[in-house]
C-alpha cells in the first residue's frame, strides 16, 4: 500500500478572522471546486463546520460516472486548522489537513492531503497515469481562484 502526500502552501492577503470565516464555512468548498468535477455538496451543511459533522458529495469521477463522497470533520482548532478525512468515496483513504498562520500582511494556508489509492496495483497505475494530474488540476484550480479573490490588486484595495 502506497501513501501519496499532495501539499500546498499559499499566502493570502486577508486577515486571520476572515480567511477562517470563508474556509469554515463548508459551502463554500463548492466555490473553490473546478467545474469537470461537476461537484454538489448534497447534505445539509448548517454554514458552519464542527467537529464530528458528516458532508456528503456527488462527484464526477471519470465522465458521466458519478460517485457519491462522504467526509467527517475529524478535528477543528478555532483559526487554526481543521481535518476532514473521507468515509466513503474515491480513495481508499483520505485525510486533508488544513492549517492556518497570521503572518506579516496576511495568511499563510497550507493544505496537507494523505492519501492511498484504492485496487491495488491498478489503482497505482491510475494515479500515475491520471488521478495524481487530475489532483493537481484541482488544487491548481483552487490556488488560482485565492489569488483572484483574496490577493488581487482589487481586492487589496477594498480592505
Amino acid at each position: 500500500m502506497r501513501v501519496y502526500e499532495l501539499k500546498q502552501t499559499q499566502f493570502i492577503s486577508t486577515t486571520l478572522d476572515k480567511a477562517w470565516q470563508f474556509f469554515s464555512n463548508p459551502d463554500n468548498l463548492d466555490t473553490i471546486t473546478p467545474d469537470f468535477l461537476k461537484f454538489k455538496i448534497t447534505s445539509d451543511t448548517e454554514g458552519k463546520m464542527y467537529e464530528g459533522q458528516i458532508i456528503t458529495y456527488d462527484i464526477e469521477v471519470l465522465p458521466r460516472i458519478h460517485q457519491t463522497w462522504v467526509t467527517e470533520i475529524k478535528a477543528v482548532k478555532d483559526k487554526k486548522l481543521f481535518v476532514d478525512e473521507q468515509r466513503f468515496g474515491p480513495y481508499k483513504m483520505w485525510h486533508h489537513k488544513h492549517i492556518f498562520e497570521e503572518i506579516k500582511g496576511g495568511v499563510k494556508v497550507t493544505d496537507i492531503v494523505h492519501y492511498v489509492m484504492p485496487f491495488g496495483f491498478l489503482g497505482q497505475l491510475g494515479h500515475k497515469l491520471f488521478v495524481k494530474k487530475r489532483l493537481n488540476k484541482i488544487f491548481s484550480y483552487r490556488y488560482n481562484w485565492l489569488e483572484k479573490h483574496f490577493n488581487s490588486k482589487k481586492q487589496l484595495s477594498e480592505e
